[in-house]
């Protein structure tokens, strides 16, 4: 038994040193390919979900709208009069008039509209955020546009078409409509915004509520009217609430504080959250869904 190891010994001595494994070249990729805007196309079909379920959706889901049901409802124990049959400025069936702009006596009177009917399917909820910005700058050199554009990009984490996402249109250019004497053109560049929907306008509004305004200096709340004012005016029928904040408000940021020297240009904002509430008193409707996200009110 000891003459056959010994035997062995030299052969495996031999093999040791040889890779007993055929190596192979490393396979060579093809290069993957290009849109029209020059991004790379993967192998895959990317999708982007969810990762973690969105804390202020929650909230809203299973707290606030019950609330809001509860501090928003109108008993009606009888049905709604219909309503009033719409004027006319000229007669439709006169044949002198039949091709002439009509408009209806008193306007469309959608200020003065009465609320929906409360019932658990049209309770008030946030639609959208819009976050724009209006540089005067901009009107010189559309370099001056470089910063807010970085700047709200990493506020808002939104890109054109990301994640998959076709309908996703990431920052814009604000351009003018009018001409301006010694300002602005119709189609030049004079400002950014961004809207936000689903998860993206909850976790901006949960950064706002939590890091910018209880840090923002002399910030009392989000002025709002006296008690006396008209509930049918167009503002209040309206269902946006909009408030600005100051250029000290972009340092405040998370997404800014940590590289704020990459944005040598401050500037402030304005911030239009966008409900579904429509008719008589619809802004105080949507005051009340913001105060449930903690965003502060007070009186001028």
């Amino acid at each position: 038994m000891s003459a056959q190891a010994a035997v062995r010994t030299p052969r495996l001595a031999t093999t040791a040193g040889r890779s007993v494994r055929r190596t192979k070249p490393a396979p060579t990729l093809k290069p993957l390919r290009r849109d029209e805007r020059g991004v790379p196309i993967p192998h895959v079909n990317v999708i982007v979900r969810d990762t973690h379920r969105c804390r202020l959706a929650d909230h809203y889901f299973h707290t606030l709208q019950d609330d809001l049901m509860y501090m928003t409802y109108v008993h009606e124990p009888t049905p709604r009069k219909p309503p009033r049959p719409v004027r006319l400025a000229y007669d439709p069936n006169d044949p002198y008039t039949k091709h002439r702009y009509n408009p209806p006596l008193g306007g469309n009177r959608w200020s003065k509209q009465p609320p929906p009917p409360s019932a658990p399917d049209n309770i008030v909820q946030l639609e959208r955020i819009q976050i724009h910005t209006m540089i005067k700058n901009a009107a010189s050199s559309r370099v001056n546009l470089l910063g807010p554009i970085m700047a709200l990009r990493a506020i808002s984490g939104a890109n054109e078409k990301a994640g998959g996402q076709h309908t996703a249109e990431g920052v814009q250019l604000v351009k003018g409509r009018k001409s301006i004497q010694g300002w602005v053109r119709p189609g030049l560049p004079v400002g950014v915004k961004v809207d936000l929907r689903g998860p993206q306008m909850y976790d901006f509004l949960s950064v706002l509520v939590e890091f910018v305004l209880p840090r923002l200096r002399d910030f009392q709340g989000v002025v709002m009217e006296g008690p006396s004012s008209r509930l049918d005016k167009m503002s209040a029928a309206s269902g946006v609430v909009s408030f600005g904040l100051p250029p000290t408000a972009l340092g405040l940021f998370p997404q800014i504080e940590v590289n704020f020297d990459a944005y040598p240009q401050t500037f402030g904002m304005h911030i239009h959250c966008i409900t579904n509430a429509t008719g008589m008193g619809a802004q105080n409707r949507a005051r009340a869904l913001l105060s449930g996200f903690q965003i502060p009110f007070a009186r001028s």
